[in-house]
């Protein structure tokens, strides 16, 4: 594995800026699943009073909203820890290059539901999350400095 791990320096090496950028947004994404971790983000229902907020200003379809209204609001508590956990999930996949392109995928949903519910100037920022986590996807971007070489070598596929 460690000689994959220099071969895709070899053979993938100009993919090394995607490398330090996914390494980078791993590293955001870690960081910010621990402050959720370490905060009240699991205890008060921020997520829940987040979104009861914005839904009267949104013009969303009825079965999008009655959702929002029905699952999101009411069961806060285990949206957060799914929130919680994919963010652990993506900043751990993307800080060992591990599975990158499906959890680049997964990252992609939550930026297109963010941004939907988002105002203002958080719009920007799923927006340019959505256009580096389909960048990501595209390239394959844990090829180069992560573990997905390996396994792309040895079964090429659509994941690696």
């Amino acid at each position: 594995m460690i000689v994959s791990f220099l071969e895709s320096i070899k053979y993938v090496g100009h993919l090394i800026p995607m490398a330090f950028l996914r390494i980078f947004l791993g590293s955001y994404f870690l960081q910010s699943a621990l402050m959720k971790f370490h905060g009240d983000f699991l205890l008060r229902p921020k997520l829940a009073a987040q979104f009861s907020e914005t839904l009267p200003t949104l013009e969303l379809p009825v079965w999008y909203r009655q959702v929002l209204e029905k699952l999101l609001i009411t069961h806060w508590q285990t949206f957060a820890f799914v929130i919680l956990g994919i963010e652990l999930a993506i900043g751990i996949s993307y800080i060992i290059g591990y599975v990158v392109r499906p959890m680049a995928l997964l990252a992609s949903l939550i930026c297109i539901q963010f941004l939907i519910l988002s105002v203002g100037l958080q719009s920007d920022l799923y927006k340019l999350f959505l256009v580096i986590h389909l960048t990501l996807a595209w390239v394959g971007a844990g090829r180069c400095l992560g573990v997905d070489y390996y396994f792309y070598k040895k079964r090429r596929g659509f994941w690696w």
